[in-house]
């Protein structure tokens, strides 16, 4: 049987809509069902199921915007009961994988969502499950162990017991979804050159030493030669303390054909490397690669399950 996936067209004042038309205009080798607005699914194509609806905005009435100062919570609303919808196939075992579309935090929370992102809700929404999210192409995989959260609280939020617990979950969709029977991990140190021996700070050598032998990891490792030693192939994952390390590095590696992932879930759920972009949306300058990346990495991984 072919895989099933669920794909949301993301915030509706995006790129979303246009780059998941145009992502699946080429054969895909799964069932898929769209998830959103009753007027944001026209451009994809018929064969394709489609579950629609005006989630929020008041019995049968229609999903278009209204101009006004409801319009954020309008797209929030629209955009949260997508990812909500795509869940709860998924959970129910309706769908194999999803494929979400970006969406605007702030859309989200000011319709009633309030999550950090995608990762976190998701991670609820499952049942409060250990979770993870990966960057990946076929350069480079980073796993952030801490995600959407103020540079200053970083430190603190760096334990030993988290990036265990993060490298746990990153080995096991290694080995399960990505089909890697012994993964090779490296930890990203924190503080430049791992600390020079304490000179610029301890976490390294009082945090990340220990979890990365707990793990069997290589490092704590400098940012600025980890990741060029994993594309050359050295290491399966690099586990990255801090959002904008990992980010960076994923997206000069690979931008346009890396996807997040989202480990630790009980399905896949993968979505294009970037965001709403709200100043082309309507003008046919997106691309769409990333998304079509996402669709393929998420149709691989349920077919590994």
């Amino acid at each position: 049987m072919r895989p099933r996936i669920a794909v949301t067209l993301g915030d509706p004042r995006g790129i979303g809509p246009e780059i998941v038309a145009r992502a699946l205009e080429a054969p895909l080798d799964a069932e898929v069902t769209v998830v959103g607005a009753d007027d944001q699914v026209g451009a994809v194509r018929a064969e394709h199921r489609i579950v629609v609806g005006p989630w929020g905005l008041g019995s049968g009435e229609h999903a278009s915007l209204k101009p006004g100062p409801s319009r954020v919570v309008q797209a929030g609303r629209i955009a949260g009961h997508a990812i909500e919808q795509a869940a709860a196939l998924a959970l129910s075992g309706a769908v194999d994988a999803i494929v979400t579309a970006p969406v605007q935090k702030h859309a989200l929370h000011q319709a009633g969502f309030p999550w950090p992102g995608h990762t976190e809700w998701l991670a609820e929404l499952a049942g409060g499950v250990d979770v993870a999210m990966m960057l990946a192409s076929d350069r480079l995989r980073v796993v952030l162990v801490t995600t959407h959260v103020a540079l200053r609280d970083v430190p603190a939020l760096v334990t030993q017991e988290r990036v265990v617990r993060t490298g746990r979950v990153t080995e096991h969709a290694l080995r399960e979804w990505f089909g890697i029977a012994a993964p090779r991990l490296a930890v990203c140190a924190l503080n430049p050159h791992a600390g020079e021996g304490g000179l610029f700070g301890d976490e390294d050598a009082r945090v990340l030493a220990p979890a990365a032998k707990a793990l069997g990891a290589a490092g704590p490792l400098p940012a600025d030669t980890v990741f060029v030693r994993a594309m050359r192939g050295e290491f399966d994952a690099v586990l990255a303390p801090y959002h904008d390390v990992g980010m960076t590095a994923i997206k000069v590696a690979s931008f346009g054909s890396a996807v997040n992932v989202t480990l630790g879930l009980p399905f896949p759920r993968t979505s294009p490397d970037h965001g709403t972009a709200f100043d082309i949306a309507g003008t046919g300058k997106a691309d769409a690669g990333s998304m079509r990346a996402a669709l393929a990495l998420a149709v691989e991984l349920a077919g590994t399950r």
